[in-house]
């Protein structure tokens, strides 16, 4: 493959040169709806009723929105994703999105799937990262709990002792096979237990390579300093950092609870803090590559640019195994298959599971989606682009 002169984000051949004319069609179509907020605001629960009593739309559902940001819902299912982002030298990280249960079964369930998919990944370089989330392996209300320091029943201390059992056997399993396993950011009232969690399974895997990240929500004004911490930590214990930096996914939700609650919003005050703190963690973890790997999960173009200058400045090779861009299946492919294509570590989280379970997941990307400002216009114009450079 001829590589372009420099990196651009404006090249769409590259972008979607994995994609039809039929899906790109179809693309142009979604976003276009995804743009509408009033069908964005009122979709999820109209979706849900539909759901709920039995109307036939999961086929219509799965023929849309579904097959435009999953892979399917197996892991079987996702075989044709896995291959199509290989061949733009984009890898996958296989999601298992499910989310938000109260039972102790689906609980157990979910952990046997996720180590199904670290196992999935053993085989297969198209596939160098994995992840999860705590809330799918533990109750939501038990996290609440043990992030206020509420004393547990002797039921709940068993219930909290089985969601570690999960959380260390599929650590174990990623540490077993050599495959990284990236544990979510939830909302900031689990969140430090989650982080308490994931530092302890740094402690006992990450003694040689990165194997457990946790997850940096930089739009958290706290977040920043929280890399620095426990960056510290692990010089001083001397374990490798594995940190995946993102702006966030809860702020809406954050903002209202903080208001309701009356304490300080945990949220930066404007985009462009939480901006300016996502690239000076960036900056951060460039200074210190050999303790800290990292995992960049961003749709910003300005930090996409940014990091590649960093690597070119700081001479960290594009091909070092602690520096990753990542996006979103279906989003901002003129990031990904463009940086893949300039020979930098590129995957692409790829959601799956039951269409019913993985709908939070959906509209919480199409609620997001029309949260960034432009991000729709943006994807729009890059697929018009595209379309006219195909009939000329």
């Amino acid at each position: 493959m001829t590589k372009q002169p420099g990196l651009s984000f404006e090249n769409t051949e590259i972008a979607f040169r994995h994609s039809s004319n039929a899906d790109l069609k179809r693309a142009y179509w979604l976003f276009k709806i995804i743009n509408i907020n009033f069908l964005v605001k009122i979709g999820p629960p109209i979706t849900n009723f539909a759901v709920k009593i039995g109307l036939p739309i999961k086929g219509l559902i799965k023929a849309t929105i579904f097959k435009h940001f999953c892979g399917g819902e197996t892991i079987r299912e996702c075989e044709k994703t896995i291959k199509t982002l290989e061949s733009g030298g984009v890898g996958t990280i296989l999601d298992y999105s499910i989310e938000g249960e109260d039972d102790e079964r689906v609980f157990d369930e979910t952990c046997e799937e996720i180590i199904r998919t670290i196992k999935r990944a053993a085989k297969d370089k198209a596939i160098p990262i994995t992840v999860f989330k705590i809330t799918g392996v533990g109750r939501f209300g038990l996290l609440e709990k043990l992030d206020v320091g509420t004393v547990l029943t002797e039921d709940e201390q068993q219930e909290w002792q089985k969601v570690q059992d999960r959380v260390l056997a599929i650590c174990e399993k990623a540490h077993s096979v050599n495959i990284p396993v990236m544990i979510d950011a939830e909302e900031t009232w689990i969140q430090d237990t989650i982080d308490l969690l994931a530092l302890t399974m740094m402690r006992k895997f990450n003694k040689e390579k990165a194997i457990v990240y946790n997850t940096y929500q930089l739009y958290r004004h706290d977040k920043l300093q929280s890399i620095k911490n426990d960056n510290e930590v692990a010089i001083k214990e001397q374990f490798i950092l594995g940190a995946k930096l993102v702006r966030g996914a809860y702020m809406e939700k954050e903002r209202k609870r903080a208001e309701e609650k009356g304490y300080p919003s945990p949220i930066q005050p404007t985009k462009e803090t939480t901006d300016k703190d996502y690239n000076l963690a960036l900056n951060y973890c460039t200074d210190h590559i050999k303790t800290i790997a990292f995992i960049a999960g961003t749709h910003n173009e300005d930090s996409c640019r940014l990091l590649t200058e960093l690597l070119d400045k700081k001479k960290i090779d594009h091909k070092d195994t602690h520096v990753y861009f990542s996006q979103l299946l279906g989003m901002s492919d003129n990031l990904s298959f463009n940086l893949a294509d300039a020979d930098y570590n590129v995957a692409k989280y790829v959601p799956y599971g039951p269409i019913k379970a993985v709908l939070p997941y959906l509209f919480r990307r199409a609620q997001e989606n029309t949260a960034i400002a432009g991000q729709m216009s943006r994807e729009l114009g890059l697929i018009s682009k595209e379309v006219k450079r195909r009939k000329l």
